[in-house]
């Protein structure tokens, strides 16, 4: 069976049409460059004889339009790859960018049906309707929601397992066939092998679904207690504000990897440290949403005991499971004690131990932020308009104040989701917090960049996907700053 190519059948028509854009591009962009260097400017309006305006047009205008035109049709091109690559249903025909095309068909319908939907009916939808008016943060979004599509359908999509080895595909190139594949088994793999023999292509996508399961939910519980600690010692300051925000400090004046490794290093680990933190950290989310929902409905205290209790005793049991597993003889009898019938699930040691971490660093730059913005928000009219009408301190902090300040909170969430992704792929690098096997994007460009002069394929793919996340993150958040500061 012959290797696969990288364009395939489809690359005789659209290879040109991609590489002419390109040339135009980059002689459109020197160009440019040129002129501007020159003192060149670009075409200003004109008032015509008649009153009307009109675009005097000159040779910066016709460059970057060029650089415009050129973008379109590479982009259009990129769309007829894909398009290409799942209507032809042979591999060999389609190539190996056709055929990583194929594998994430799933995504491509969750992309077309998601925009669609949301541009429907994005006048209805607020802040997340007002982000398609945005061309930056559409783009922020549609990168990000490609790689939450990837993880959400990594079963269907990765062609191998992510530690499946076969010793014969050692750092083979990409679109090297198997030698002898079993039947019904898929026959390549699309970007190479690594240095043990396992689907690079496949690594990568179950590293999305790594990556994915803690960087969000972590940055959430960091907000959560960012938040609670935050809103009422901005709002009722003195010594409530004074102690909680040298504790902050505290935490900020160690360099951030710096309290990563301390954190999962090994003897801190034995010592059970982690384990002890998580038991404060996972607190906080029942705490935010009893003190929350009590605020809400103080005044119909049936409504009110329900929802609280419903709050406590499931958050209660979810916290129970999250901190305690009494099957690891190596917690502290502490963490055993919560009976292994009543324990909804395990969170595997080392991932408790990185997501602790990450929930800890964010926590009191969340809380500054938090912090900051409250002093601002609460010297306005309408907490003093609460105040008069008898709200009590909880209903203004939560129902009036944290409103009012979801919009940069909401943007730092996306730029924070970006810094712990960077953070987990760092961990992943130097080897701490997952096991050895794990397909995340650090540990994967660790393991190839011992070859990487030699052998780039299996280093390559991770990092461009880590930095395709991080950039889809940080235009995501431009477009809701852009947005939310038109409100």
């Amino acid at each position: 069976m012959e290797p696969l190519s990288w364009s395939g059948d489809i690359g005789v028509f659209l290879n040109p049409i991609i590489i002419g854009a390109t040339v135009v591009f980059a002689a459109a962009f020197l160009l440019n460059l040129v002129l501007t260097l020159a003192g060149q400017r670009a075409g200003e309006m004109v008032i015509n004889a008649d009153h009307s305006l009109s675009l005097q047009r000159g040779p910066v205008d016709y460059a970057l339009l060029a650089m415009r035109y050129a973008v379109l049709v590479f982009l259009l091109t990129c769309v007829g790859y894909v398009i290409a690559g799942m209507v032809v249903a042979d591999p060999q025909r389609a190539g190996i960018i056709g055929a990583m095309a194929a594998q994430l068909t799933p995504v491509w319908i969750g992309l077309v049906v998601l925009f669609a939907v949301s541009i429907s009916f994005k006048r209805r939808l607020g802040l997340y309707g007002k982000l398609f008016d945005s061309p930056i943060g559409m783009t922020g979004f549609g990168l990000v929601m490609f790689w939450i599509f990837t993880a959400i359908f990594v079963q269907s999509i990765a062609p191998h397992g992510p530690i499946d080895v076969i010793s014969q595909m050692r750092n083979e190139l990409p679109g090297t066939p198997l030698p002898s594949p079993a039947e019904g088994q898929f026959q390549w793999y699309l970007l190479g092998g690594d240095n043990l023999g396992r689907c690079v292509f496949s690594r990568m996508v179950f590293g999305a679904f790594e990556v994915l399961k803690i960087a969000p939910l972590a940055t959430l519980f960091a907000f959560m207690v960012g938040i609670t600690l935050g809103v009422p010692a901005a709002y009722f300051g003195g010594k409530l504000d004074i102690g909680v925000t040298f504790v902050a400090n505290l935490v900020l004046a160690f360099p951030v990897i710096l309290l990563f490794y301390l954190l999962v290093a090994p003897e801190i680990v034995a010592a059970g440290i982690p384990n002890y933190l998580s038991m404060i950290l996972f607190l906080f989310p029942i705490l935010f949403l009893v003190i929350l929902f009590n605020a809400r409905y103080r005044t119909q205290p049936g409504l009110r005991n329900v929802i609280v209790a419903i709050c406590i005793g499931v958050g209660g049991m979810a916290y129970l499971s999250l901190i305690s597993n009494a099957s690891d003889p190596d917690l502290p009898m502490l963490f055993r004690l919560w009976p292994e019938a009543l324990d909804l699930f395990d969170v595997p040691g080392n991932l408790l131990i990185v997501f602790v971490s990450v929930v800890f660093v964010n926590s009191p730059t969340v809380f500054r932020i938090v912090r900051g913005i409250v002093l601002d928000i609460k010297t306005r009219d309408y907490v003093a308009a609460a105040q008069t009408r008898g709200e009590g301190p909880w209903y203004i902090m939560l129902w009036e104040i944290l409103p009012n300040a979801r919009g940069p909170l909401i943007v730092d969430f996306c730029l924070r989701i970006g810094y712990t992704t960077i953070l987990l792929g760092t961990l992943g690098f130097f080897g701490l917090g997952v096991s050895p096997e794990s397909p995340d994007w650090g540990s994967t460009i660790n393991e190839g960049r011992r070859l990487l002069t030699i052998y780039p394929h299996p280093a390559l793919p991770p990092a461009l996907a880590l930095m395709s996340l991080v950039l889809g993150l940080n235009l995501l958040a431009d477009g809701l700053r852009e947005e939310s500061l038109k409100d």
